[in-house]
């Protein structure tokens, strides 16, 4: 009972009059001790869980279109009807409850159980090539659509999927646990049977008799192939790249490297000052280490988020003790230090390079699929060879909103093209029209962005950048390409919202 009283908003059991609730709002109230949200679209009521199930985000402070409502935090989507992800970051589907309606009030009575998925018909196997962000999604998603056959997924990387955009943030910073970082823990993938294939390296494909040929010799066939291959980080190439204190930041087996050299460390010095490069930073910084970053532009994140925003970074980290070095390069690495150009040397016992990351291609390209600056795919996510499909960093795609071909390198982007190709490959021809989205996190303060602006001719400001309350929007040729948002989210969702309205999305 006591547990019941602690959770906030009204008992929806006991219900409450349906003219609280206008069309298109929600209450927060509470069944049986569990948070629930009683949401209204005409007139009909639906009531789901309270929390995203990405990572807990307040569902009450997030955004209904239609028949769906979106996470105010990293834009997760879930169907109101049954609670199910529409889109990533989240993987979970939402509670739902019965809800009756009589005497003009509105009671929320028991959970639902969730309906099993139909059948599915698809190829007669699918192997996704890639355990990262893509290839997860792709495997749950063809499970969740009640696909039967086998799935195998193939991957470079000795652990199961796990929480990339962890790795640069919280998990790096000393504040997440271990526990955390898996996607999904191991008997997961049993019980749906999805098998890994870890620490596999595939080293051709073979489109005319559909196999993949391994480093061991043996050969796996395939009826349909996803890739998702991602990316590789870019190497710096300077005397002393290799020593042993040089770290890059791509894998989970990265990070523990150079968490554990942090932890006898007291000077960093990170080359680049690229999203991964400032997050490993403030990362850095809150484990107490002296850190100081080298990078070529004049103000970090310019080409991405302008003049405006970058000089705020910039004074967020110095305000928290990093020193910059803009505008040079780095000529040499030492034992226990840095030397930069016209030969000033810093002092530094672990190295971090971030100068960002290049498409892992080469497989694809010696495949005979047609690539270009990444693998080319068509609104369906489809490569040239039918029945092979690309998603996540190497899919370079027909984006409506630009009318251009893009390629992308995000989390989010990945999770939702992994989504989007599995549907496909079972048949559904659904074209890929998501917004870009991501968001970065230093030092407390989320920066969100959504859209695609590759060059602009003017940023229109609203609001206070070092107050932390601000829109940013990004414009060419009149249209706004990308909206960037710091404390509104809910904006966020909205630009979101009405992007996809233009790209025909909802």
């Amino acid at each position: 009972m006591g547990d019941e009283q602690a959770v906030p908003g009204p008992d929806l059991a006991l219900g409450i009059p349906s003219d609280r609730l206008a069309d298109g709002s929600a209450i927060k109230g509470h069944v049986g001790g569990e948070e629930v949200l009683l949401v209204r679209r005409g007139e009909e009521f639906f009531a789901i869980g309270a929390a995203c199930t990405h990572y807990g985000g307040p569902l009450a402070e997030g955004l209904i279109v239609g028949e769906t409502i979106r996470c105010p935090w990293h834009h997760a989507c879930f169907d109101l009807r049954s609670g199910a992800v529409l889109r990533a970051p989240a993987l979970d589907p939402l509670p739902c409850w019965r809800v009756e309606r009589r005497d003009g009030m509105i009671h929320v009575l028991e959970k639902r159980n969730r309906a099993p998925a139909a059948p599915a018909f698809g190829p007669a196997s699918v192997v996704i090539l890639g355990g990262g962000a893509a290839g997860n999604a792709a495997a749950e998603t063809l499970r969740a659509q009640g696909y039967r056959g086998p799935i195998v997924i193939i991957s470079a990387d000795d652990a199961a999927p796990y929480d990339r955009p962890n790795l640069s943030k919280d998990y790096l910073a000393g504040e997440a646990p271990d526990e955390w970082i898996p996607l999904r823990p191991p008997e997961f993938y049993d019980s749906h049977g999805i098998e890994l294939r870890l620490g596999t390296r595939v080293i051709a494909i073979d489109p005319d008799v559909r196999h993949l040929r391994l480093s061991d010799g043996t050969t796996v066939p395939f009826d349909g192939l996803l890739l998702a291959t991602g990316a590789e980080p870019r190497r710096l190439d300077v005397p002393g790249h290799d020593r042993p204190h040089v770290h890059y930041l791509r894998s989970l087996a990265d990070c523990r490297r150079i968490i554990e050299g942090a932890e006898d460390a007291r000077r960093v010095l990170v080359v680049g000052a690229s999203f991964i490069g400032l997050e490993v930073a403030a990362s850095l910084r809150n484990r107490g280490l002296d850190v100081h970053v080298v990078a070529p532009e004049a103000r970090p994140m310019e080409r991405v988020l302008g003049e405006a925003l970058g000089d705020h970074i910039r004074r967020l980290h110095e305000r928290n003790g990093v020193v910059f070095h803009l505008g040079k390069t780095v000529t040499a690495i030492g034992q226990d230090e840095v030397t930069i150009e016209a030969g000033e040397r810093i002092a530094a016992d672990l190295v971090l390079v971030g100068i960002g990351v290049r498409p892992a291609i080469d497989l694809a390209e010696a495949a005979g699929l047609a690539v270009d600056g990444g693998v080319l795919v068509n609104e369906f996510l489809e490569t040239s060879v039918p029945g092979i499909f690309a998603a996540g960093d190497i899919a370079r795609w027909p984006d409506p909103l630009t009318g251009e071909r893009i390629r992308v390198e995000h989390w989010v982007v990945a999770e939702r093209q992994g989504q989007t190709a599995a549907r496909n490959m079972l048949g559904l021809r659904e074209p890929y029209r998501d917004i870009p989205f991501f968001w970065t996190r230093q030092y407390g303060r989320r920066i969100s962005y959504v859209g695609y602006a590759r060059q602009w001719d003017d940023i229109e400001i609203d609001g206070d950048i070092e107050a932390g309350d601000c829109r940013l929007a990004f414009r060419r040729a009149g249209r706004t390409l990308a909206i960037v948002t710091i404390g509104r989210d809910r904006e966020s969702l909205e630009a979101e919202a009405a992007m996809e309205q233009t790209v025909g999305r909802v």
